[in-house]
């Protein structure tokens, strides 16, 4: 049940991503609020559901559901909690799902916190981030999903790699996503700008905060890392 959960939210917020875009452009082509709004709400969907899918992935490994192969590979039922949340991240699918959250949480953060920002460069920002999520989720769920059922589950798993079985190098990877992937904001941002034609003084303020907050989770990430 927690898998196919996760599935269906993994496709919604794919689906949601493809939303954003498409309206996001809309909006600005036509100078439409209604449109752009539509799109705001599109952004803070696909984050809530990649949420719900990154949550349904940690159940299933807290509760060593050994019928997903990803848990089965990761996990195993003698290790501590922590290192049964880490191996969430621990492999490439769920990697991917840990880098769909940062990339939609970023875009949804634009959308609630950007209210300062000229309303076509923001329509502009969020589709852009809007097509980055598209990408990525479409890889994640057609390629690399996470949620994978095996027809025959062992009755125990293979255990989280071992150089993750560290508290630090455990909890380093959402730092170190939240760095790279707060990076794409600055991106969507340089992309809108290059549209509108005002790469100023006054869009480098709008990006600043942005950079610096992606900047100093990366630094974190690092530091736990190293």
């Amino acid at each position: 049940m927690i898998a196919e959960l996760g599935s269906f939210a993994l496709i919604l917020a794919l689906s949601l991503s493809l939303a954003q875009a498409a309206l996001s452009a809309l909006g600005y082509a036509r100078h439409d609020a209604a449109l752009r709004g539509a799109g705001e709400g599109a952004a803070l969907g696909a984050a809530i559901g990649v949420a719900v899918a990154f949550a349904c992935l940690m159940v299933a490994f807290v509760t060593s559901d050994f019928s997903v192969a990803n848990v089965a590979a990761n996990s195993h039922t003698a290790k501590p909690l922590l290192y049964k949340v880490a191996a969430v991240w621990g492999s490439h699918e769920g990697s991917m799902l840990l880098w769909d959250l940062a990339l939609t949480g970023f875009g949804a953060a634009v959308v609630v916190f950007g209210t300062d920002l000229p309303v076509r460069l923001k329509a502009l920002t969020a589709a852009s981030q809007g097509v980055l999520g598209v990408f990525f989720l479409a890889y994640t769920a057609f390629a690399s999903n996470p949620f994978r059922r095996l027809a025959d589950p062992p009755v125990e798993g293979a255990s989280l790699n071992p150089i993750l079985q560290d508290p630090f190098l455990a909890i380093h990877p959402p730092f170190l996503y939240a760095g790279y992937v707060g990076f794409s904001v600055v991106f969507s941002f340089a992309i809108a700008a290059l549209i509108e034609g005002k790469v100023d003084a006054a869009w480098a303020r709008w990006v600043r905060p942005w950079a610096l907050a992606s900047w100093s989770l990366l630094t974190v990430g690092i530091t736990l890392g190293s």
